[in-house]
């Protein structure tokens, strides 16, 4: 019998007003986030695919922290843009589609079009929509701001109502 050494890093979870958000961080940073209500074995599946080689050590404890801080402010209104370090794993054209998506401002959407074209890909809105997809930072990486051609609510792995509700949430916070 092989025993498999648990991967390197380190977990915790926060409460939120959709359920609770679990989330798994390396010393280099957030590497796997969990959607509200997420089963906790198919996260414990995405956390086994995106987790780094190496021990996870006080860096990767301080940014679960330093994450949960952030999740509660994010959902008490009092944060708007995330400052832990990022660290998900995914092909150069993800990294690329993720970091435009984070610059996508808080309250704001936009389409999957607008993301290629910002990427000088005008023709890879599906391309980009698989890449938002992967997404292993949900929320943090706001993929739930991304809209179809039409403006209207497309995919979302927590399901449409959740990203209506968390549309509408950000919105709702620029109003105050």
């Amino acid at each position: 019998m092989t025993v498999t050494a648990a991967p390197p890093l380190h977990r915790t979870s926060v409460d939120s007003p959709l359920g609770r958000i679990l989330i798994a961080c390396s010393d280099a940073g957030l590497a796997v986030l969990s959607l509200p209500g997420e089963d906790e074995t198919l996260f414990a599946g995405r956390v086994a695919r995106h987790a780094p080689t190496g021990p996870a050590g006080a860096p990767a404890a301080h940014h679960a922290a330093q994450m949960a801080e952030e999740l509660t402010a994010y959902f008490a209104g009092t944060l708007r843009r995330f400052s832990v370090p990022l660290a998900p794993r995914g092909t150069a054209f993800q990294h690329e589609v993720w970091d435009a998506v984070c610059a996508v401002p808080y309250g704001e959407s936009a389409t999957y079009g607008e993301i290629a074209a910002g990427l000088n890909r005008p023709r890879a809105a599906r391309a980009v929509g698989h890449a938002n997809g992967a997404n292993p930072l949900p929320i943090v990486i706001p993929c739930h701001r991304l809209l179809g051609y039409d403006g209207a609510l497309t995919g979302y792995a927590g399901g449409l109502p959740m990203k209506r509700w968390l549309v509408d949430y950000e919105r709702g916070q620029l109003d105050h």
